[in-house]
């Protein structure tokens, strides 16, 4: 008996000793954690993925990288927050080196591009309202791409906060989700074989200046 109730105590032992030796993450999931100031982001562990329907056989998607801006912070008024960033859309990144040409392709015969052009402006988002619930936040702001502005709506989540190990600085952590209609933004091509709505999928860490 005693022999079976010291095995049950090692067994039971074992798995939380090692979680108590295994190190622990830079970053956290803790609001206290994060300070009030401005951030910057990271650009290179940011991006926005964008997914579209490609003729109802699958969801095809890339990635916009190098994604900059600021975010002004303060814990103790979150809904305060200032986010302000810019998408280098002529950095567009897919799987296929031929689509990604044909994403930055003059139009033919001197008419329209397609898509976004070779040489397309920056899109940038700046937010308008922010309510706070908790480690979630709703962005109410305007997103500039392909020369029309329009209200875009950011569903966003606390991932965590703590010192990079890297760069020493503070840095806080985000994902987001939105839907944009890309008709509304003046890019029309293959409509309505590849969707009309483009999913936007994104994660963005900013580190304090």
């Amino acid at each position: 008996m005693r022999k079976t109730l010291a095995i049950l105590a090692i067994a039971v032992a074992a798995p939380l000793a090692a979680q108590s030796a295994a190190p622990q993450l830079p970053g956290v999931k803790d609001a206290a954690r994060v300070t009030a100031g401005t951030y910057k982001t990271d650009p290179n562990h940011s991006l926005i993925k964008w997914e579209v329907n490609h003729f109802g056989f699958n969801d095809y998607f890339g990635l916009f990288g190098d994604v900059a801006g600021t975010l002004v912070l303060d814990p103790k008024n979150p809904a305060a927050a200032k986010l302000d960033v810019t998408i280098p859309v002529s950095k567009v990144v897919t799987a296929s080196p031929g689509l990604t040409a044909h994403l930055l392709r003059e139009g033919k015969d001197g008419g329209k591009p397609d898509f976004f052009g070779p040489s397309p402006a920056d899109a940038r988002y700046v937010s308008q309202h922010i309510v706070v619930k908790g480690t979630n936040a709703t962005i109410h702001g305007n997103l500039t791409l392909n020369g029309v502005t329009k209200p875009v709506t950011v569903e966003a989540q606390f991932i965590g906060a703590g010192a990079n190990p890297m760069s020493k600085k503070q840095t806080v952590g985000f994902h987001g989700m939105a839907k944009i209609k890309r008709s509304e933004f003046g890019v029309m091509a293959a409509l309505p074989v590849v969707s009309d709505e483009v999913n936007l999928d994104i994660t963005v860490a900013f580190e304090k200046q």
